[in-house]
């Protein structure tokens, strides 16, 4: 039976979890995820967990913060004067936005505190600092 290697390109479904419990993402009733496996282009946690898998296989993988978005970083969030936020934006908490820095480069963020002085912004990945669980099935290599 064929095993997945480095450099294989693989579809899988999976179905991603919290540490309660709670679902953050899952192909359930969409395409398999494609992918190179060790090419960088999925977490690499679950990248790690491919090789040696055969199709049709499903496995449970455990990813700790380190090897999946790291850790939340604290200097990425920061507090903008409300003055400064347009009148036209959504200022609820939980709110995705983009904002262009002083380089110009475009950088997605979520609004995590409101107040009268101020608008919190946390550039942070939503995911940052949290163990993930993934329950993955190899649909196909190749």
């Amino acid at each position: 039976m064929t095993q997945v290697k480095t450099g294989d390109t693989v579809r899988i479904h999976y179905t991603g979890t919290l540490t309660d419990g709670s679902v953050f993402d899952s192909s359930e009733g969409r395409d398999p995820l494609e992918f190179e496996v060790a090419a960088g282009q999925i977490i690499p946690g679950l990248d790690a967990a491919l090789p040696g898998m055969t199709v049709g296989e499903k496995k449970v993988v455990e990813v700790p913060c380190a090897q999946a978005y790291g850790e939340a970083n604290p200097q990425a969030v920061q507090a903008v004067p409300r003055a400064e936020v347009p009148a036209d934006l959504p200022l609820e908490v939980g709110t995705q936005l983009q904002v262009q820095t002083t380089e110009g480069q475009v950088l997605p963020v979520t609004i995590v505190e409101v107040t009268e002085e101020a608008v919190t912004l946390d550039a942070n990945h939503p995911l940052a600092g949290k163990d993930l669980t993934f329950a993955i099935e190899l649909v196909s290599i190749g």
